[in-house]
């Protein structure tokens, strides 16, 4: 019985992984892939959190087939989840519709109004806009909803039958205290006023469920109900950990557990994320002051473009990522002046919602593909590279860059965001690093639990690995990119307002 599970429900696919502890590696893995629901509202992003629970099912049946080990031999489950989507369950804690997502930008106008009411920023990626729009554009089924989860609260209730939130996914809800690392009574009752809660509306207080002790992250939510074995392939009784946001997950997993470590993550989104023994907060709210997994904090900034706009030319050529590599290498740096203001689905840093994508300085012969990916590499490089320059302004010690996500495999991009960030990156060896990080707190929640004092650090040191050498700056390339920063960052203020 060594077995930890790691389960990470994403965007695109939910994960697992199964790590054992003997061997101190990755023994089995599994993936199960959808896509958000179609024929929406500009802007608007949603999956049916019954989406996820399908998916949880197979991943689990395949690791564990795929590994040739029984669900007996796991001591303990941990759940990592796309942040700040919004779950709304009924009475019966049947889902009231299906869930706004994270990059779900059809609710910026709640946002401000948020902000404004706040008197803090309220990013409209953040749950408090999607709820405040569920109230007044959806009012009937705003007052069925008699609980409200974040998307791995949701799993980690299917699995135990327990209504918990813990501290760090929490924090990206808009409606609680990161300082205090407690739910904003102020907020809250703020937001029931803008919502026009009839005198017979129990309130949003009333939908939240209880929150877990922050000064204690190990400890377990629940044990996997005899239902839930049943539906999900586990054995009864088996301990299920807090578990948390994907980036909370991701910062166990990548070893951003300690200060001086940080780490990039490059997926759907990218983030760029840090360990804090105090609160950092961002006085314009462009980096988010969130909690971690950790007992302490984890500051982090979000860009809503990153492999979906490689992804945009990949589908566009039918190529592959490696073959649109190959080409790009071929494409000097700078694409002989073509520059890609990436903003396909609107951008949080810098904060512009309604923005879209521009391509500038096109010349003949500018649209082949090599062109067109080297131009999304380097333009979401300089954009990510923007937000990292605000993360490390706000005093964050930063001796070590670690990518993290499966776009950090290709060299061609490491080698671009070592140039724009003049700083070595470091690929870890474990690219679903959520996923170990579910796996990881699941075992330190089994030991605690136990009443072994293991440390989160033994658990780095024994799990989290890179897989050579650092991906070092090219000085010439560094100077360049440099400069073209410049440009970059002067076109996004020609061509966009930012909100007020």
């Amino acid at each position: 019985m060594s077995l930890s599970l790691g389960l990470d429900v994403g965007t695109q696919g939910t994960k697992a992984l199964l790590l054992d502890a003997e061997s101190s590696a990755v023994v089995a893995r599994a993936s199960s892939s959808y896509e958000l629901l179609p024929g929406l509202e500009q802007g608007a992003a949603e999956q049916h959190p019954d989406t996820w629970r399908k998916a949880v099912a197979q991943v689990i049946g395949d690791v564990l087939a795929s590994s040739g080990r029984s669900a007996a031999e796991v001591i303990a489950v941990g759940v990592s989840g796309q942040q700040h989507g919004c779950v709304t369950l009924d009475d019966q804690d049947v889902p009231v519709r299906p869930a706004k997502l994270w990059c779900d930008s059809a609710t910026s106008a709640e946002a401000d109004e948020l902000s404004k009411a706040f008197g803090r920023p309220v990013p409209t990626g953040f749950t408090a806009s999607k709820l405040l729009w569920l109230a007044r554009k959806e009012p009937k089924n705003w007052a069925r909803t008699r609980r409200v989860l974040l998307p791995h609260d949701y799993i980690n209730l299917l699995l135990t039958g327990t209504a918990a939130m813990e501290a760090g996914d929490a924090s990206g809800t808009g409606l609680f205290d990161v300082v205090e690392r407690r739910f904003d009574g102020v907020a809250i009752a703020k937001f029931d006023e803008l919502a026009g809660a009839a005198s017979n509306d129990p309130g949003l207080a009333s939908r939240l469920p209880e929150l877990m002790d922050p000064a204690s992250p190990w400890t377990p939510v629940g044990r996997v109900s005899a239902a839930a074995a049943a539906e999900f392939g586990l054995a009864a009784g088996t301990l299920v950990a807090p578990g948390g946001g994907d980036n909370m997950m991701s910062a166990v997993g990548s070893g951003a557990t300690s200060t001086g470590v940080v780490t990039v993550s490059l997926g759907t989104s990218g983030t760029a994320f840090a360990h804090a023994e105090h609160p950092v907060v961002d006085p314009e709210g462009l980096v988010a002051p969130f909690c971690g997994s950790t007992g302490g904090w984890l500051p982090l900034l979000c860009v809503m473009n990153l492999t979906g706009v490689t992804e945009e030319v990949r589908a566009s050529f039918g190529m592959s990522h490696s073959a649109l590599t190959a080409e790009a290498r071929s494409t000097r740096p700078g694409c002989d002046g073509l520059l890609w203001l990436p903003y396909l689905n609107g951008e949080r840093v810098p904060d512009l919602p309604n923005a879209t994508g521009t391509l500038l300085g096109m010349r003949p012969g500018h649209l082949r593909p090599g062109t067109l990916y080297r131009a999304a590499l380097e333009g979401t490089s300089l954009n990510l590279a923007w937000g990292i320059e605000r993360l490390k302004g706000l005093s964050l010690e930063a001796t070590e860059l670690r990518l993290v996500g499966g776009a950090a495999r290709n060299p061609l991009w490491r080698e671009i965001l070592a140039a724009c960030l003049d700083t070595p990156v470091l690929l870890l060896e474990e690219p679903e690093s959520a996923a170990l990080g579910a796996a990881m707190q699941a075992q330190w929640s089994w030991h605690r639990d136990r009443g072994d004092d293991l440390t989160l650090a033994e658990l780095t040191d024994r799990y989290v690995r890179g897989t050579g050498e650092a991906t070092m700056p090219d000085p010439e390339l560094v100077a360049y990119y440099r400069s073209l920063s410049k440009r970059f960052r002067a076109e996004v203020g020609r061509h966009y307002s930012p909100r007020t």
